[in-house]
């Protein structure tokens, strides 16, 4: 449930095609009749909801922070499917699910069981298109207090237009001129009327107080360097990612920072051709 929810569309303020909130008002309501947002005290501390009028107002005008949200979404739903999972611990129902869905590893690579070649290819992280930037641009955005409007040279004619959530984490000062990772082959995506042409990549920590980190490429990586996983050095990325693939989705949730502070997938490093890619304070936290 955590990781499905984690990979959810839900922008900060957006009530427009919101997934969550979707969610919440026509599957949670009915099923519940109300619904608590659940968060730190010094956040506002939790709040129960009767009608989903009152969230969809606090999230439109940030009241409620799309990580509170989700966390809550999450805690409501394992709620309510408890039940069901301790049904399925009784020794018949067991059965009946190992019967239905066997065991694929038991399946031999050319046998009955393996899988056929899809059209989505192998998922390995050389698909990903990411290079090293250097934030030219940094502003609030106009409709958004808690997003930037940044441009970022990577190496092409002009720099991209990209859209981050940042703004509690990181300061407009700290930003400007610093070298980043960019996700370059995803899909451009509006966000609040301005198109992003690419994922500004940071790291992060699921505590309290929630923290949040750029990316570090090697010192004297220029703007355009491709980035890549050690061992898949030679392979080329997709021009464009295929959403509805969920490549990126996929990928991602092997992304980590380890205990000595590397980006890592798999516990094989990031890197350019100068070197690792680091986090400055973070360890152990998942990369997006």
């Amino acid at each position: 449930v955590k990781k499905k929810l984690k990979k959810a569309f839900c922008e900060p303020g957006n009530i427009q095609n919101n997934g969550v909130l979707s969610f919440v008002k026509h599957v949670l309501f009915p099923l519940r009749g109300e619904f608590c947002i659940k968060r730190d005290p010094k956040w506002g501390g939790d709040k129960v909801y009767s009608g989903f009028e009152e969230v969809e107002q606090d999230f439109a005008v940030e009241s409620i922070h799309p990580g509170d949200l989700k966390a809550s979404v999450e805690v409501a739903l394992n709620e309510l499917l408890d039940p069901i999972r301790k049904k399925f611990e009784s020794p018949e129902l067991r059965k009946l699910t190992n019967s239905a869905y066997p065991n694929s590893s038991k399946t031999t690579a050319g046998g009955k069981g393996a899988k056929a070649g899809g059209d989505d290819g192998d998922l390995v992280p050389s698909r990903l298109d990411i290079r090293v930037g250097k934030i030219v641009s940094v502003e609030k955005h106009p409709d958004a207090d808690s997003l930037y409007l940044e441009k970022i040279d990577v190496g092409e004619p002009e720099p991209r237009v990209v859209v981050s959530g940042l703004v509690a984490y990181v300061s407009q000062e700290e930003l400007q001129d610093r070298a980043v990772l960019l996700l370059c082959n995803l899909k451009p995506q509006k966000m609040r009327g301005i198109e992003s042409q690419a994922m500004l990549l940071c790291a992060s920590s699921d505590g309290e107080p929630r923290r949040v980190e750029p990316l570090d490429p090697p010192e004297g990586s220029s703007p355009g360097e491709r980035v890549f996983v050690e061992g898949y050095e030679s392979e080329k990325p997709d021009d464009r990612l295929n959403p509805k693939k969920k490549v990126w989705e996929k990928l991602q949730v092997d992304l980590k920072v380890s205990d000595e502070f590397v980006a890592q997938w798999k516990d094989k490093k990031l890197m350019t051709k100068l070197g690792q890619i680091t986090c400055k304070t973070l360890r152990g936290g998942s990369i997006s």
